[in-house]
């Protein structure tokens, strides 16, 4: 009998030994519920035959200066968020693991590919991404009897359409609600067919066709057509939109929960950026988060499974119909929930198809991070406040922008 119990202890302890603990470094807030969620439902059962167990660890506070810490450290998880704001840094630290042959990439959007990859290869899967829309208040433009942004509007009918908005309604209204910033600017740059680097790594500021978009997009403001968020006392152009008072608003799907919670009967609908007059084309940011394994894990062939788990149809459906954000899988394209005419299935479905539509680049600045968007900013916010001309704020902004690449 003792035998037979010790038999079946060693037994016990020789199965513990063998499961895999796959840790997993991410977000805390919200996305601690989101991710435990499909561990529980979806990876873990899948694995559990092959003794693989997945661990949410997130960092509280600064995330990225806490994966840095513990990737130096050697306490990393063996598969961890990387936001593709800050992905060439991470890349270039050499502390990711090359996923070229080991992950199929072909399914996902090439844009968000493209978005983690570097000298050929792709060191991060994204697991969602959010790119920019115009969100409208269908009462504000049924008010004022103006049609509706759709997807044949350009650069001028688009801003003609604002500009009547705001005459029917009068002082108390504004046509859209525009920020000081390169995050939402940058995508009407974009569809001049500007870039933010050339070929030898420089920024052009002075470029005319960026010139081209920052007179578009400053002289909404100056014209009165537009608002400053922080002229509405909110601290982004979702809040101002929320509040009734702005006919328009250029987000990501991440507005529809906002209304959900903060202005549940407003009733919103979503069009495509539009064209820019000369070259047809849209422009557009990709924001994204990827999954990327640690170079260093000992565990590497279980955070692959983990991996191809977090990243795939069934997880990305869960996600899509639960209204959390929009897949990177091509193939979701043409899902269901995209057919939908609620307000929020739309606002997907525009988002989703932002991704691949024109000139579109992620929302990076290589080494330089949000370094070089500071004279960029620091330029709208002179000329939409009136302080200075777009000449002025130009030339400024390219002298000071020279002096942070130079660093």
């Amino acid at each position: 009998m003792r035998r037979s119990l010790l038999l079946a202890a060693a037994l016990l302890a020789g199965a513990a030994s063998a499961e895999t603990v796959v840790k997993l470094n991410g977000f805390a807030g919200a996305d601690v519920a989101i991710v435990n969620d499909l561990l529980n439902k979806i990876v873990n059962p899948a694995l559990a035959k092959e003794g693989i167990k997945a661990v949410f660890e997130p960092f509280q506070g600064d995330f990225n200066a806490a994966l840095t810490n513990a990737l130096s450290s050697g306490t990393a998880g063996d598969l961890m968020y990387i936001d593709i704001f800050v992905a060439p840094g991470f890349i270039k630290t050499g502390k990711l693991l090359p996923l070229n042959g080991k992950v199929n990439t072909r399914p996902f959007l090439p844009t968000l590919v493209k978005a983690f990859t570097d000298s050929g290869k792709v060191y991060a899967v994204a697991k969602d991404f959010n790119s920019l829309a115009i969100t409208y208040n269908k009462d504000l433009f049924d008010e004022a009897d103006v049609p509706y942004p759709n997807e044949n509007d350009t650069w001028s009918t688009f801003a003609d359409k604002l500009r009547k908005v705001k005459k029917a309604l009068g002082n108390d209204y504004y046509g859209i609600c525009l920020p000081a910033d390169f995050a939402r600017f940058g995508a009407f740059a974009f569809a001049t067919g500007w870039k933010t680097f050339d070929t030898k790594g420089n920024s052009n500021l002075l470029d005319p066709r960026f010139k081209e978009a920052f007179n578009f997009y400053t002289g909404l403001v100056k014209d009165k057509t537009a608002i400053l968020p922080s002229d509405l006392s909110q601290g982004w152009s979702g809040g101002c939109f929320g509040g009734g008072k702005v006919a328009a608003a250029i987000e990501g799907a991440w507005i529809s929960g906002f209304l959900r919670d903060n202005a549940p009967n407003l009733k919103y609908g979503t069009a495509p950026l539009p064209r820019n007059d000369k070259t047809k084309k849209r422009g557009n940011f990709i924001y994204t988060v990827g999954w990327a394994v640690n170079k260093e894990s000992k565990n590497q062939a279980a955070a692959l499974k983990v991996l191809d788990l977090l990243t795939s149809e069934k997880t990305q459906q869960f996600i899509l119909t639960e209204g959390l954000a929009i897949p990177s899988r091509t193939s979701l394209q043409s899902n269901a929930y995209f057919n939908k005419t609620t307000q929020e299935a739309v606002n997907a479905k525009v988002v989703f198809q932002g991704a691949s539509d024109g000139y579109v680049y992620g929302y990076s600045f290589k080494q330089y991070g949000g370094d070089w968007m500071t004279p960029v900013n620091a330029a709208l916010q002179a000329v939409m406040s009136g302080k200075s001309t777009t000449d002025e704020a130009l030339k400024k902004a390219q002298a000071d922008l020279n002096s942070v690449m130079k660093r």
